[in-house]
Formats: C-alpha cells, structure tokens, sequence
C-alpha cells in the first residue's frame, strides 16, 4: 500500500559525491519532503522514486518510510488500546527507527495530509505531539481494520500459530517442537529502545527458569521491516548481551500469523500445551514476566504434554 501517490515538484536528490551514509540519506529525504509536502495533497512515491531519488541508497530509504507509512497507524492505535496513553513523538523515532522526533513528525504530516488516509490524530501545534486518537475512524477503514482487530481481540487462550523459523545460524526451528516447554516468545528488531532495555531481563529470566521446563525464543524482525542491520550486526548484540536462548528470523509469513505484529517488543507466553496464556506489547517488567511465566510453569500438564 502506497500513502505516497502523485504530485510533488521535481529536484535533483541523488549526492554528486557518491553513495552516503544512511542516516544521511534519510535525514536529505525528510527535509525535501518535508519542503515540499502540500497541506491536502497525497506525496507521489513513484515519482520520487523513478525521477528524484534514483540511487539505490535513496530507494532504499523510500521503501522503509513506505513501510512505515503503513504500520504507524496501526502503532498508534494499538499503543493507545494497550497501554491507554498516547505514543510520544521520541517512542514513534524508537518503534520505527527513525533519526529523530525531525522525522516523526514529517511522517504524522504526510498521513495528516494525505486525503485517502482517516483523520484519526489530533495533535498540539506547538509541540507537534499526538493528544487525541479515534480508534474508531481507523477501525472503520478496511486498509487497517483486520490488522486491528485481529491485535485488540486479544490473544489469551488461542493456540500459538503453527511457526517455523531460521535460527541465526542457518538451522530450522519449528515453535511446535517446543511443545511440553512454557515458552515467552519475544518478537523485536535490533536497536528498538524498549526492545534494548528488555533483552538483558530476558537473557536472566531465560538463566534463572530454564531448568524448570521454559525457554525464550527471540524472533528478530529486521528482515521483515526492510532494516539495513546485518547477521554480523545481530551476531555482535546477541555477543555483548549475553543471549542464551534461540535467536530467530521472523519470516512474512511468521508477523502475519501473529496478527501483523506492529509494536515492538511484542512478548507471547506459551504453556506447555501450546495455548497462549498472555500477550503483551512494548516493554515489560522483569517481575510481570516473571509471575506469569512461573504461573504457566506451576500449572498442572495436560495429558499427552512432554
């Protein structure tokens, strides 16, 4: 889906210098955009990326904030029916790995003027903060509802989809084989803040339970959102964390299954028997995760569990 569609002036975009660095390539971007965003108007993305930004550098970066563009509404939504406050411009930078508030601002522009999209935000025009949401009006849009839907009816009691996966170092983990084992699955992508200050907690509640019958699965989703961290990037933070649970790629197909996951962390607890017994989004205590994991581990197996 595109939210960028047709009518923006043309301007050379691409660096006489040669390729740069990519929080360079964003930031040169944004300010275009943001010099040439119509109050009203829909940003054509196929003339910015066929006649503007033409080197690969400069695609890439197009195709991360269409990305964006699509999962932001989604975000704002979800934050707010799951936590009941409102998404700060700095926790937009964090959840999309923007290069700052600068950007997450020129984003809430292009949707704000973009006539095809719900007029579901309010913000102060001093501080460009988000202060109302209507859930409603993104509900009531077809693009978003099943998306929506799907996260705000709630995942307790469901059975964990069927998931394969990649481990980081080429092998198959199939999240079925795990069964008999309370599991937290922990979907991120590298350099998320929330997902930073979460993973050393994980790393000592996967020590401290493991012997017990529970594991973490960490599913990074890098790949899925089009980030340009690579194996030797993960590699390095799983290293300097000290992660000692399965490391995975999550697949298209993975997100999907899992209701389009769009806020990171997003953390499922698995019984033994496979049954999800909580869902959460964005960061949690080590104390909440603690209790219901060890609640999961003390319940009684059902017949035929490992």
């Amino acid at each position: 889906m595109h939210f960028f569609i047709l009518a923006v002036g043309l301007m050379a975009g691409s660096s006489e210098s040669g390729v740069q660095e990519p929080r360079a390539v964003e930031q040169r971007i944004i300010g275009y955009i943001k010099e040439n965003l119509k109050p009203g108007q829909p940003l054509i993305v196929s003339k910015l990326y066929n006649e503007v930004f033409t080197a690969p550098e400069e695609r890439q970066v197009l195709d991360k904030l269409n990305r964006v563009f699509f999962r932001m509404p989604l975000f704002i939504v979800e934050h707010q029916a799951g936590s009941g406050k409102l998404p700060t411009l700095q926790e937009l930078v964090g959840q999309f790995d923007l290069y700052g508030t600068e950007e997450a601002d020129v984003v809430l522009s292009i949707m704000e003027s973009d006539p095809r999209v719900p007029k579901f935000i309010r913000r102060d025009v001093a501080t460009k903060e988000i202060v109302e949401v209507d859930i409603e009006k993104v509900k009531a849009d077809k693009r978003f509802n099943q998306a929506i839907e799907r996260t705000l009816t709630g995942w307790s009691g469901k059975p964990l989809p069927p998931i394969q996966a990649t481990v980081y170092d080429g092998s198959s983990l199939d999240l079925a084989s795990l069964k008999g084992k309370v599991v937290l699955l922990y979907v991120w992508f590298t350099n998320c803040p929330p997902c930073v200050k979460i993973s050393p907690e994980l790393v000592a509640l996967h020590g401290k339970l493991k012997d017990k019958g529970f594991t973490v699965v960490g599913a990074n989703a890098d790949k899925v959102l089009g980030l340009t961290y690579d194996d030797a990037v993960r590699m390095e933070y799983a290293a300097k964390v000290g992660i000692n649970f399965p490391l995975v790629h999550l697949s298209a197909e993975a997100r999907e299954a899992l209701g389009n996951v769009n806020i990171f962390p997003t953390l499922f607890v698995v019984n033994r028997e496979g049954i999800i017994v909580s869902h959460y989004v964005n960061y949690q205590s080590p104390e909440t995760l603690e209790k219901i994991v060890g609640q999961a581990l003390d319940a009684p197996a059902a017949a035929g569990s490992r």
